[in-house]
């Protein structure tokens, strides 16, 4: 049983993945148990493993006492016995006495491998959950290797992987043996082991699918601000940079259109649209409404998000999308209600009159109505930062302009570097137009004799020649 046990060692270690010390501590254990099952107590029971576990030893630690006190043959040996073991044995000494496994009776040796087996298929599985459970939000390649009920089940090496129908695609059609690219969504325990869910409809996989193609995309250069999906259909991605020298869009988009091409050949032919991030809702929305061409977006609503894109005759179709998708991509991208219409339908539509106040009023001043950028809209801003700034009532970018840095480190919990961050992202991303302040015109003066034209630093008036004086009343020369 000792070989067999030492064979098994370098099998699961080599084959299985299992931690040396979890396998020789499993082995230690179902000896001991064995041990305890034969001889009633385990606790003078020692075991070794031989070098390269080429085998396994154990040994039954006993007390010397004379040959008058000797009475229990488990845990103690009589000195006449001891010294045929070891001549310089005394009274006192405790002796190792090697135990042949062989020696264990039926029940003993079962307990033993039942007792390990069962020991090593816990470890096994355990070290499986916890290396699939650290691989949740990433790819993984498998093959189809049966069906049920529309679920798939995808061999994924060590593991079954489960691909639910309603993770798959609507594009899509699989058979026995395809190759599977997906995304590992969630490890779950069950009675029997545990579970590995699988998708291709989850944003989070086009996520990884753009980090693995646009280098751009996986060392930050580039950022996604979001991603939303109609799988099968179309995806839309909102990126943003920090770097002036890089166009976000056409990077995505690649040569040719040669990487968004890519990502939605590995969609089965979805579409994917890159749009442009912007903290100006209204640029954003018409961004996200691409690829129709908005004439003019207006705000009916901040508090309730609501907005109105204007398009012309031709692209009515084109930004609604078909079945209404892209302007429900849009709504999801920008959480914005966007409602798209034809100038020509706007003014038609009469069963929106309060909608026509709104917007007329927008459409009239629209250059003197400024919009309120929120500063929980700014890339980069972290929600523990919104979070500490709106508690201070502090929401809109003007109103943290207005105030200095020890003003809204002592209104928040922000420390000074934290508002130096927040400060230099309002920089990067918001232009900040200085209201010019107008001169006042200088006062104007005229002759008491003739009431012609003077100024101050006459002496005299110009016209008829009267000697002028100047007194000064409040700070101001007459």
């Amino acid at each position: 049983m000792a070989s067999e046990m030492a064979e098994a060692i370098r099998q699961l270690i080599s084959e299985k993945g299992i931690p040396e010390e979890l396998i020789v501590k499993t082995l230690e254990d179902s000896l001991l148990a064995a041990y305890k099952k034969k001889f009633g107590t385990s606790e003078n029971a020692v075991v070794r493993f031989k070098e390269n576990y080429e085998g396994i030893e154990i040994y039954a630690k006993k007390t010397i006492v004379s040959d008058d006190d000797f009475e229990d043959e488990v845990l103690e040996i009589p000195l006449e016995e001891a010294r045929k073991l070891a001549e310089e044995a005394e009274i006192g000494d405790i002796l190792e006495i090697p135990i042949d496994p062989s020696e264990f009776d039926f029940q003993s040796v079962m307990l033993a491998k039942q007792t390990a087996r069962q020991s090593l298929r816990d470890i096994s599985r355990d070290t499986l959950y916890a290396e699939f459970k650290s691989k949740v939000g990433e790819i993984v390649i498998g093959y189809f290797q049966r069906e049920r009920n529309g679920t798939i089940f995808v061999d994924l090496g060590k593991v079954e992987g489960v691909f639910p129908h309603k993770y798959q695609s609507p594009r899509e059609t699989y058979h026995v043996g395809d190759r599977i690219k997906a995304l590992i969504v969630e490890v779950e325990k069950t009675k029997t082991g545990f579970q590995v869910v699988l998708s291709r409809t989850h944003a989070e996989f086009v996520r990884k699918l753009l980090e693995l193609e646009i280098p751009e995309i996986y060392d930050k250069t580039i950022e996604i601000f979001k991603i939303v999906r109609e799988p099968g259909y179309r995806t839309k991605v909102a990126v943003y940079t920090k770097r002036t020298d890089i166009d976000p869009v056409g990077a995505c988009v690649g040569p040719k259109g040669m990487r968004s091409q890519l990502i939605s050949q590995e969609l089965e032919g979805e579409k994917i649209d890159f749009i442009r991030y912007d903290v100006n809702p209204k640029e954003f929305i018409q961004n996200a409404l691409a690829p129709a061409q908005i004439k003019e977006v207006y705000i009916l609503d901040d508090a309730r998000h609501m907005a109105l894109a204007v398009v012309d005759e031709h692209e009515l179709s084109i930004a609604i999308g078909k079945s209404g998708q892209n302007v429900k991509l849009a709504n999801r991208l920008c959480d914005w209600n966007i409602d798209v219409m034809t100038e020509e339908q706007y003014l038609q539509d009469s069963r929106n009159v309060e909608l026509k106040k709104v917007a007329d009023s927008l459409f009239s001043t629209e250059e003197e109505q400024g919009e309120e950028l929120l500063v929980k809209d700014l890339p980069g801003m972290k929600p523990e930062w919104i979070a500490a700034l709106e508690a201070a009532n502090i929401r809109s970018v003007e109103q943290f302009l207005e105030l200095d840095e020890n003003e809204i480190s002592q209104r928040t919990s922000l420390s000074s570097e934290d508002v130096a961050v927040i400060r230099s992202i309002i920089e990067e991303n918001v232009e900040i137009v200085q209201e010019e302040v107008e001169e006042e015109e200088p006062e104007s003066y005229t002759c008491p004799e003739c009431g012609a034209p003077i100024t101050p630093d006459m002496d005299h008036c110009p016209s008829c020649g009267v000697a002028l004086s100047f007194e000064v009343d409040e700070g101001r020369d007459e």
